[in-house]
């Protein structure tokens, strides 16, 4: 039996590989194959008769540990410098203000058609409403610089304001200048958890010689971000100000207690470490959304009950984002198209305690709205003509 899950685990992993390099050239979302993949495994191992049990604890832990990695592997690969400040401030507001007013729009119709408060309407909405990072930022690989990189902050940042959001409204009774206050004293504290934390982990990233020094590293950054949650602090913030600053030191050099960390030799480790933050979530991604397939029920796929709601989100979510796109000045083609929902719709799903949910949001209307949004990003890139040219728009 063990011979038998290892040989399953391995060619299923080596399968999403094969996903990963050919998705772009044929467009298709590799998150896509890799749900009907775990679909499809869940359906021969019921027609052969072989008995799994139940895996939907190990849901959250691979999406937890995905989500640390896929936000530090791509603020990593970001630059900080004066010539992204415009890009920045667009891939902020494009985060923010669409995941607000959607997140208040499915509120008062979660209040008004299903008679629930509005408190824990709101707790509901927010997941359907924040872009998935671990699907878009591996889908924009063959886009230009700039569309590439506003995505990548675009994402990062809504997953990181989007929790931020959630855990304000679930976590609060009442919202008032008490709850704000306290939200303010979090966001106080998390920044100098990641100061001090960020400046302790380059130094062992920097001093470590031991033949084992990057496995410890990521350990000690997923601890980090696991206490943080228990005391209800945005860990995500630190992921991405370590990420930031690893990425950014030849920027950073000018700061005289920069030099004591000596950046060019750091530059180094970084780069080791940046392949190892990759290597590592793609195999996390992979494991989550080869679970997350095994765990679809078909009645949940073809619920009628709550097709007309994902599909009614689904066209919210565009509208709202051409409307933000406008304004902001970005070209539509292909950005208002890669508005995936997926990994942190999944797992703050998952956390909204029983006493806040909703029968609205269900298992089906998470799996629809996951479905139609990832459809509609491979149809986008697949008409996408824009692919690694126009670099007109990179200081848009």
């Amino acid at each position: 039996m063990t011979t038998a899950i290892i040989i399953t685990v391995c060619s299923l992993l080596l399968l999403a590989y094969v996903f990963d390099l050919t998705s772009a050239k044929t467009k298709v979302p590799s998150v896509i194959l890799l749900l009907m993949l775990g679909f499809g495994v869940r359906e021969i191992a019921l027609l052969v008769g072989i008995n799994v049990p139940s895996l939907t604890p190990l849901l959250p832990i691979f999406g937890t540990v995905g989500l640390i990695l896929i936000v530090l592997e791509g603020s990593l690969e970001l630059e900080f410098n004066k010539s992204k400040a415009s890009l920045i401030k667009k891939s902020f507001v494009a985060s923010l203000f669409p995941m607000v007013v959607m997140a208040f729009l499915l509120s008062f119709l979660f209040q008004h058609f299903g008679q629930f408060s509005f408190k824990d309407s709101l707790t509901n909405a927010i997941p359907l409403c924040i872009i998935s990072s671990a699907i878009a930022i591996p889908s924009v690989k063959s886009l230009t610089q700039f569309n590439k990189e506003f995505i990548i902050y675009e994402s990062s940042l809504s997953d990181i304001l989007g929790v931020l959001f959630f855990n304000f409204v679930a976590l609060n009774d009442s919202f008032g200048f008490s709850s704000f206050g306290y939200f303010g004293l979090q966001l106080l504290l998390i920044t100098l958890v990641s100061f001090i934390a960020t400046i302790g982990l380059a130094f062992l990233l920097k001093n470590i010689d031991h033949h084992i020094k990057f496995g410890p590293i990521i350990l000690l950054i997923i601890l980090i971000y696991a206490v943080s949650k228990v005391y209800h602090l945005p860990g995500l913030v630190f992921i991405l100000l370590f990420g930031l600053f690893l990425g950014n030191l030849d920027e950073l050099k000018r700061f005289k207690w920069i030099q004591k960390l000596k950046p060019d030799e750091l530059n180094k480790e970084v780069h080791k470490f940046k392949e190892l933050t990759i290597e590592a979530a793609f195999l996390v991604r992979a494991l989550f959304f080869l679970l997350f397939g095994f765990l679809i029920q078909t009645d949940e796929i073809l619920n009628t009950d709550t097709l007309i709601w994902a599909v009614g989100i689904v066209a919210a979510i565009f509208l709202f984002r051409a409307i933000q796109l406008s304004i902001s000045k970005l070209p539509l083609s292909p950005l208002l198209f890669i508005a995936p929902r997926g990994l942190i719709t999944i797992l703050l799903f998952l956390s909204i305690a029983p006493t806040q949910s909703i029968p609205l949001v269900n298992n089906s209307l998470i799996i629809q709205v996951i479905i139609l949004t990832a459809l509609v990003m491979m149809l986008g890139l697949m008409t996408n003509n824009t692919t690694k040219q126009n670099p007109h728009f990179h200081n848009a």
